[in-house]
C-alpha cells in the first residue's frame, strides 16, 4: 500500500517550484498593495490633524486621537437609525432589483420573444441620453409625489440599463433547449424562470447583486436632492456627509475661532467616515467573491 502510494505522488521539478514561489510572492505583494490604503486610512482616522501636516499619513499614528469618531459618534441613535436605514434599501433593493433585471434580461435573451430587439435598442437608448436632471426632479416630486420618502432613493437605483445589457449576456449562455424542455414537460414560463434558469445564473445573480448592493450602500446624491428634514433617518453616506459639512462650515465660520478651530478634526474626519462607510461592506465581498469571479467571466471564451 505504502509502495502504491509513493508510485501515485508526482515530483516537482526546480523550475515548477521557482514558478510557484515567483507567483506566490507577486500575489502577496500585490494583496499587500491591495490592502495597504485600506491600513493607511485606518491609521489616519486614529490621529490628530496637527499630527498629519507634521508627518503625513501613516501606518501607525504619532499622536493616537478618537475625536474624529467621537464627532461621528455624538449622536448615537442617529448614526443607528442611518445604518438601519442603509441596511434595510441595500437588502431590500438588491433583492428587488435582481428579481426584476433578471426576469428582464432573460425575456431579452428568448430568441421567441418578438420584441426583444426593440425593447433592447430602448434600453440601451437611455444609457445614453437622458432629459436631465430638472425633468427627474419634477417627475419625483410632481408627478410620483415622492418628496421625502425612501421610494425617491429605492426606486432610481433599481434597474440598471447596463445591468440590465450585462444579465441579458449572461442569460445568452443558456442553451434554449433547456426553455424548450420544459415546455415539453409542461411548465409555464414562470415555472421555466424560477426552477430551471435562476439556478443557473447564480454567477450572474452575485456579480449583478453585488454592484446593486454597492449602488444602495454609496448612495448620497438622491438622498440630497429627495430627504429634507422632515425625514428622521438618512442614509448612511448622506449623514456622513452632512457631519463633514457641518465640521466644515464651523471651522470658516467666525464663530468656529471661539471653539478653537484649530482643534476640529479635517482630514481625519474624512478618514474616519471613509472607514465608518466603508467597512461593513467589505464583508460582504468574501461571500460572493466565487460567484462573482465566475460570474465576470462567463462568455470570455466562447466555444
Amino acid at each position: 500500500m505504502a509502495k502504491g502510494k509513493r508510485q501515485t505522488q508526482v515530483k516537482i521539478g526546480t523550475a515548477d517550484l521557482v514558478i510557484r514561489g515567483v507567483t506566490y510572492a507577486v500575489m502577496t505583494l500585490a494583496a499587500v498593495f491591495c490592502v495597504l490604503p485600506f491600513l493607511l486610512i485606518i491609521g489616519s482616522s486614529f490621529t490628530t490633524d496637527e499630527a498629519i501636516r507634521r508627518t503625513g499619513f501613516t501606518l501607525i499614528p504619532k499622536i493616537f486621537s478618537t475625536e474624529a469618531y467621537g464627532i461621528i459618534f455624538r449622536s448615537p441613535r442617529t448614526l443607528i437609525g442611518a445604518y438601519g436605514v442603509t441596511i434595510a434599501m441595500t437588502g431590500g433593493g438588491t433583492l428587488i432589483g435582481l428579481f426584476i433585471i433578471a426576469m428582464t434580461g432573460y425575456a431579452l435573451s428568448r430568441k421567441d420573444f418578438p420584441f426583444r430587439n426593440g425593447i433592447s435598442f430602448y434600453i440601451y437608448f437611455t444609457s445614453l441620453f437622458s432629459a436631465g436632471l430638472v425633468p427627474f426632479y419634477l417627475l419625483m416630486v410632481q408627478t410620483y409625489r415622492l418628496r421625502d420618502s425612501y421610494f425617491a432613493v429605492l426606486l432610481p437605483l433599481l434597474m440598471s440599463p447596463w445591468l440590465i445589457i450585462l444579465m441579458k449576456n449572461f442569460a445568452k449562455a443558456i442553451p434554449f433547449e433547456i426553455t424548450e424542455s420544459g415546455k415539453i414537460d409542461g411548465a409555464s414560463d414562470f415555472q421555466i424562470y424560477i426552477r430551471l434558469i435562476l439556478p443557473m445564473l447564480t454567477p450572474a445573480l452575485a456579480t449583478v447583486g453585488l454592484f446593486l448592493a454597492i449602488s444602495y450602500w454609496n448612495e448620497w446624491y438622491y438622498s440630497s436632492l429627495f430627504l429634507g428634514s422632515s425625514v428622521k433617518y438618512k442614509p448612511l453616506q448622506y449623514q456622513l456627509y452632512q457631519v463633514i459639512n457641518k465640521v466644515e462650515a464651523l471651522r470658516n465660520s467666525y464663530a468656529g475661532s471661539v471653539v478653537r478651530v484649530a482643534d476640529l478634526p479635517g482630514e481625519t474626519l474624512k478618514m474616519a467616515t471613509a472607514v465608518i462607510a466603508t467597512g461593513p461592506i467589505i464583508f460582504a465581498y468574501p461571500f460572493v467573491q466565487k460567484h462573482f469571479i465566475a460570474g465576470i467571466t462567463v462568455g470570455a471564451v466562447k466555444g
